[in-house]
């Protein structure tokens, strides 16, 4: 039989034929007068063979060992069975987390535990939630792979201390370029005096390093408004100094 012959007895393509022969799976067989490889019953059942043990994910540079012994088959076949019970575990907290998704209507590109801090829709200007937004999954990233339920349960903690935070929240969310300077000195002094014992927990917890806190500069010169990032850049500055102001 010819190989288009030989690839559809199969369920492979011609193409997939040729690269076994490329990598030395299977044979080349002898070429007819005209020029055609010429199959026979025994391509096909090596071709079986190689396409079976392919879809139980055997690699294919494991293949000509277990073509050529079959004695070798059990010590891989435990190693498969390994990597498809590590898959599974996978797959079902993939779909964990999915679900915890759905449940919490949160959105698929941050994390339930600090999505479950975000502020509620229309509770704040559509700017500053995009801003948390976005922050969050900097900070998400940035705090490693235990670092999101780390900074939730951080954030639980010191909820009630967030909830009177609230209206500091809001002034500055509420800060433009009209904002007066008075304004502007006085929160970022308040935001100094609040912030002051969360970031003292948060550095012990979480150290970030300089890179870190130049990419949450950039993030906030970006997505916020001027007067908006300079506050913050002075209390930053203020909480860093020794002494804390």
């Amino acid at each position: 039989m010819r190989s288009s012959e030989l690839a559809q007895l199969a369920g492979v393509t011609v193409r997939t034929l040729r690269h076994y022969h490329q990598i030395g799976l299977l044979p080349e067989p002898p070429r007819s007068a005209g020029g055609y490889r010429r199959y026979d019953a025994g391509d096909l059942v090596r071709l079986l063979r190689i396409t079976r043990m392919a879809a139980l994910g055997v690699p294919l540079s494991a293949l000509p060992a277990l073509l050529d012994d079959p004695t070798a088959a059990e010590e891989l076949l435990d190693e498969l069975d390994r990597q498809a019970a590590a898959e599974i575990e996978r797959l079902t907290a993939r779909r964990a987390g999915i679900a915890a998704l759905r449940r919490s209507g949160a959105p698929p590109d941050l994390s339930p535990e600090l999505s479950a801090r975000r502020s509620s829709p229309g509770e704040i200007p559509a700017d500053m939630a995009r801003y948390e937004h976005e922050l969050l999954i900097l900070l998400g990233h940035l705090l490693g792979h235990d670092g999101p339920a780390g900074l939730a349960a951080l954030f639980g903690a010191a909820d009630r201390e967030l909830a009177a935070s609230a209206p500091l929240t809001a002034r500055f969310y509420a800060l433009d370029s009209d904002t007066p300077e008075e304004e502007i000195a006085s929160l970022a002094d308040a935001l100094v005096a609040d912030l002051k014992p969360a970031m003292a927990r948060l550095a012990g917890l979480f150290p970030l390093d300089r890179q870190a806190a130049v990419l949450l500069d950039q993030l906030n010169e970006r997505a916020l408004r001027p007067v908006q990032h300079r506050v913050l850049r002075r209390v930053q500055q203020r909480l860093t100094r020794p002494g804390g102001d």
